[in-house]
């Protein structure tokens, strides 16, 4: 996304400096926390980079508040409605594919609901996720190899994995059709951890 222009960007960099500072934490201290140099989450906050979804993962579980929350607020509604093309684009590939939030559930354990495209040639390398984050992924269209760990897997449509994400992994679509599939993400205990050091502390 292009972060000088996307509302997307500029409404996260809010979202980001303003659960920094009601937690009182510096730009060091949530550094320090999510792994992400102080340097880029400047950047982030002033919508002023391009951050990979592995960074927007790292700084969402520092905060304690999960990837949908950042990317929007929990409405007050209880039914929410994302038509199509509306979700949140938080990856895009080299030759035109996307990895697409569509919804998401709130903290303590996380759900993510995403739609990814992979044109012919595309690939997703995706560092491991949190502890215990599993990932269930159906295709639609197409094929794909789904790489976890050490384990690699020939997928075409119909087909289902899951996974413990917790482990590099990656998404390939080497093959000379369009790829298309849904993910689902579950991430628990987001935000326990930071709590019980709030607590403590």
């Amino acid at each position: 996304m292009d972060s000088q222009t996307d509302p997307l960007a500029q409404a996260i960099g809010v979202r980001v400096k303003r659960e920094r500072i009601a937690r009182g934490w510096t730009l060091d201290q949530l550094a320090e926390r999510s792994g992400v140099s102080r340097r880029m989450i400047i950047n982030v906050e002033q919508a002023a980079a391009n951050p990979s979804l592995e960074t927007l993962l790292r700084i969402s579980d520092a905060l304690g508040m999960g990837l949908p929350a950042l990317v929007e607020p929990p409405a007050a509604k209880t039914v929410k409605v994302t038509r199509a093309g509306e979700g949140a684009t938080l990856w895009r590939g080299e030759r035109g594919g996307y990895g697409m939030l569509m919804a998401g559930t709130e903290p303590p354990n996380v759900v993510e609901l995403w739609e990814w495209v992979l044109p012919p040639g595309d690939r997703h390398d995706s560092d491991p996720h949190a502890g215990g984050t599993r990932e269930l992924l159906h295709v639609t269209e197409g094929s794909i190899i789904v790489s976890a760990g050490a384990e690699t897997y020939d997928l075409v449509v119909g087909d289902t994995v899951s996974f413990y994400a917790d482990v590099e992994h990656s998404y390939d679509n080497p093959h000379d059709a369009q790829a298309r599939f849904v993910l689902c993400a579950y991430e628990p205990g987001v935000g326990i951890a930071h709590g019980s050091e709030t607590e403590s502390a």
